[in-house]
């Protein structure tokens, strides 16, 4: 792969992620549990402390995929191969992490690609405004999924045939 495709990618990656750091930051700092159970009505706590720690989680890692990328951009010279072990790592963490969270709090509908609907669902009830926020953000991700599906398994391969 050509650095410039490479550069591209991070600087995509990194562009992102930083549009979805700042909108699941805005929503972690300006909901609390206490407004999430009032807007959605009902009392299900538990259940909204495990989407919130969820949340905070895929936002630690979407962070880290963009300082990390950050590094790599402003850089004197591009190192290719920092690059695509950043990309794996953004791909398997950040992405992997969004659409197949640790807990299953919500899951990927892999019907919605024919429906045309968000593919994000979550197992219980949640307010609107994390709905919302699940929709804010789902194309984005979708979108550098989509542009570092490559690094799912070539990178992993091409490392595993250097040794």
């Amino acid at each position: 792969m050509a650095n410039t495709l490479v550069e591209s990618q991070l600087t995509l990656a990194h562009d992102t992620l930083k549009d979805i750091c700042g909108n699941i930051s805005e929503y972690l700092n300006g909901t609390t549990l206490s407004d999430m159970l009032s807007e959605d009505g009902q009392s299900d706590e538990e259940f909204f402390k495990a989407v919130l720690s969820s949340l905070r989680r895929v936002l630690v890692f979407c962070e880290e995929g963009k300082e990390a990328s950050e590094v790599i951009l402003n850089g004197k010279t591009f190192r290719k191969a920092a690059a695509e072990k950043t990309l794996y790592w953004i791909y398997h963490h950040c992405i992997e992490e969004f659409f197949n969270p640790r807990i299953d709090n919500w899951y990927e509908d892999s019907r919605s690609a024919y429906t045309g609907k968000n593919a994000i669902k979550f197992s219980k009830s949640v307010p609107n405004s994390l709905k919302d926020l699940m929709k804010t953000i789902e194309g984005p991700f979708q979108s550098i999924r989509e542009e570092l599906e490559y690094y799912e398994t070539d990178f992993q391969t091409k490392m595993i045939h250097s040794k």
